[in-house]
């Protein structure tokens, strides 16, 4: 009697080790996309409560000094955007660097002394936010895709 033994895997399960791994796939990549969204609203999320802390302290800086104005909108020295490649660099530590990319912030759609206007990326959606200078007010539209996630 010969004694066969095995040196490869049939053709049978081979295919069936494809058929297997493709329906992981076809269930596994829906779910990597919902997170990547998920991590891109969590990354806003503490962008825009950073932001407003930031926006805060920087007025009772100036209450300490007696001026009871919010910081000015707008690009330059002494502004929320306090130059014109970073942003928020007049109230945060270390300014946000635009890109258009996923989960980044970008353009400045408009920007005066009154108010200022800049938008978060998430996936293909741009999530626009206003700053006012007359309230201190950092937000969004809610009526928006994304709005109420990013500020709630």
């Amino acid at each position: 009697m010969k004694n066969f033994t095995r040196e490869a895997f049939t053709m049978i399960e081979l295919v069936f080790v494809i058929v297997v791994l493709g329906i992981l796939a076809a269930v596994a990549i829906p779910r990597f996309s919902a997170t990547r969204t998920d991590a891109q609203i969590s990354k806003g999320r503490a962008d825009v409560a950073s932001i407003r802390s930031a926006i805060i302290t920087e007025r009772q800086s100036r209450l300490i000094t007696g001026d009871s104005q919010f910081i000015a909108a707008g690009v330059g020295s002494g502004k929320l955007d306090g130059s014109a490649t970073e942003l928020f660099s007049g109230v945060l530590t270390y300014p946000v660097i635009a890109s258009n990319s996923d989960g980044h912030w970008h353009t400045r759609a408009s920007s005066d002394a009154t108010s200022s206007t800049v938008k978060y990326k998430i996936g293909t959606t741009d999530v626009v936010f206003t700053y006012t200078r007359s309230t201190g007010v950092f937000t969004c539209d809610r009526a928006t895709t994304y709005c109420p996630e990013l500020i709630d």
